[in-house]
C-alpha cells in the first residue's frame, strides 16, 4: 500500500492504528537484570541504579560510556526509565535549594492565585514555571552547586548528546492533590489529535527523540503521596501520542501503571514518549516537591535566525489585499501564512502566555490566520505581533 512503509507501518497515524490488545502485547514485557549489568536492581521492571556508584564509575570514560550506552537503549528500545537512588547526595544543599524555590512560589502565587497547569486541574498543585533561570538569578552560587551534578550530564548526553539545554518546572504536589491525567509529554503531548493527524509517523518517532524528561526528588515520596505513575515500555508503542488521550488506554494505563517510591535526592529520567502521569497525594502531612527537568536537543534549531515578526508585518498587508480580491485561493493564502509566520508557540513563557482551551498558546500564524479571517486593518496585525513578542521573555 502506498500509505505505507516497506516494513508495513503507516505513514498517516490514526485512531485506527490504536489497537489496545496490541498495546497490551507491547508493553507486557520483563526487564531482564542481565541486560541492565551497571544497575544496582530492577524494581516493577525499572532499572534502578546507585547514585555513589554511578559518580565513582564515571570517572573512567570507558566505563562511563559503557553505562551511557545502557541508559540509551532503555530510553530507546527498553523499558524507557531509569531511577536512581542518591542522584544528588547533599541533602543540604537540595533543601536549599527548596527553600528558594519555594520563595519564589509564594511570591507568585501572592502575586497572581489560582493559575492553571497542565494535566490537572488550577490550583491542585504549586507549579513554577522556568525554575531553571529563576533560581539562577535568584541566587547564582546555590544554582552553580546544584547543577554541578554529573550524573544529569552524563544521562542527557546519553540520550541527547552534547550541547543541550536544560529547562526546570517545579511541582508541589498537596496533602490531597488529585492525580494527572496519563499523557505523554513535549513536543507531540502538548498536541490535539487533530493537529497531530498532519505529522507523519516518521515524527512521531522523532518527537521521543528530541527530549528527555527527568525529576529530582526535593522531598521524600512515599507511594501514597502519589510519585509519578509510569508504564514502562510505552515510549516505543508509535500511536501513543494519539492513543495516550483515548479513553481504553487510559483506563489501561490506570490499571497497570507501576509507581517508585523516592526519597529525597533520587533521581528519575525517562523517554517522553512514556505514558505517564503525577499521582494523587494520599497523604495528610506530605507535601510532594519535585523539580521537573525537560533537557531539550541541541538539534531542535533552525540553521538560520528569521525576525518572522517582520516579515509577518511586511507581508500581511500584500496577502490582506491578494486574499480579499481572490487572487488567490484559500489554500494558496495559507501556504503564504505557513511561509511567513511562527508556526509553533514554543518557547513561550507560560507565566505570561499561558495556554487557553489547550496546551499550547497561539502561534503567530494562529494570529495572522485570524487576522485574514476578520480582515484586520495592518496596524491591529502589527499590535498583535508586537504583544505576542512582548510576551515571548523569560520574565
Amino acid at each position: 500500500m502506498l500509505d505505507r512503509n516497506e516494513g508495513g507501518t503507516p505513514i498517516w497515524l490514526g485512531a485506527r492504528d490504536c489497537d489496545i490488545a496490541d498495546f497490551a502485547r507491547h508493553v507486557e514485557r520483563e526487564t531482564r537484570a542481565a541486560d541492565h549489568p551497571h544497575a544496582a536492581e530492577i524494581v516493577k521492571n525499572i532499572p534502578v541504579y546507585d547514585g555513589d556508584a554511578l559518580r565513582r564509575t564515571f570517572a573512567d570514560e570507558e566505563t562511563a560510556r559503557a553505562i551511557m550506552a545502557e541508559f540509551n537503549r532503555v530510553f530507546s528500545a527498553g523499558p524507557g526509565i531509569i531511577a536512581i537512588r542518591g542522584g544528588h547526595p547533599d541533602i543540604a544543599m537540595l533543601d536549599e535549594v527548596t527553600e528558594a524555590l519555594s520563595a519564589i512560589i509564594a511570591a507568585e502565587e501572592a502575586a497572581q492565585p489560582g493559575r492553571g497547569d497542565h494535566f490537572a486541574a488550577a490550583g491542585a498543585n504549586s507549579r513554577l514555571w522556568n525554575a531553571h533561570e529563576k533560581l539562577g538569578i535568584r541566587d547564582p552560587a546555590l544554582f552553580a552547586r546544584y547543577n554541578a551534578n554529573e550524573i544529569v550530564r552524563r544521562v542527557a548526553e546519553a540520550w541527547l548528546g552534547p550541547c543541550y539545554q536544560i529547562t526546570t518546572q517545579v511541582n508541589v504536589v498537596r496533602p490531597g492533590g488529585k492525580a494527572q491525567t496519563p499523557h505523554r509529554d513535549y513536543h507531540m503531548g502538548f498536541q490535539t489529535e487533530e493537529i497531530l493527524r498532519h505529522y507523519p509517523a516518521s515524527q512521531h518517532a522523532l518527537s521521543a527523540l528530541l527530549t528527555l524528561q527527568g525529576a529530582v526528588a526535593h522531598s521524600d515520596m512515599p507511594l501514597e503521596s502519589g510519585p509519578t505513575k509510569l508504564l514502562p515500555y510505552s515510549q516505543s508503542y508509535l500511536p501513543g501520542y494519539i492513543a495516550v488521550n483515548r479513553p481504553d488506554f487510559r483506563a489501561w494505563f490506570e490499571a497497570n501503571h507501576v509507581q517508585l517510591p523516592l526519597e529525597k535526592g533520587d533521581m528519575v529520567f525517562f523517554n517522553p514518549a512514556t505514558f505517564h502521569a503525577a499521582g494523587e497525594n494520599r497523604t495528610t502531612n506530605v507535601q510532594r516537591f519535585a523539580n521537573l527537568m525537560q533537557i531539550g536537543s541541541a538539534y531542535g534549531r533552525s540553521i538560520e535566525i528569521v525576525d518572522r515578526s517582520r516579515l509577518s508585518q511586511a507581508v500581511y498587508p500584500h496577502l490582506k489585499a491578494l486574499a480579499e480580491s481572490g487572487a488567490f485561493s484559500a489554500r494558496e493564502v495559507d501556504n503564504i501564512v505557513a511561509a511567513t509566520a511562527e508556526g509553533y508557540p514554543f518557547p513561550a513563557n507560560l507565566d505570561l502566555d499561558a495556554p487557553v482551551g489547550g496546551m499550547a498558546p497561539a502561534s503567530q500564524q494562529d494570529v495572522m490566520r485570524k487576522a485574514l479571517a476578520e480582515r484586520w486593518p495592518p496596524e491591529r496585525l502589527s499590535d498583535e505581533v508586537r504583544a505576542q513578542d512582548g510576551r515571548k521573555r523569560s520574565h
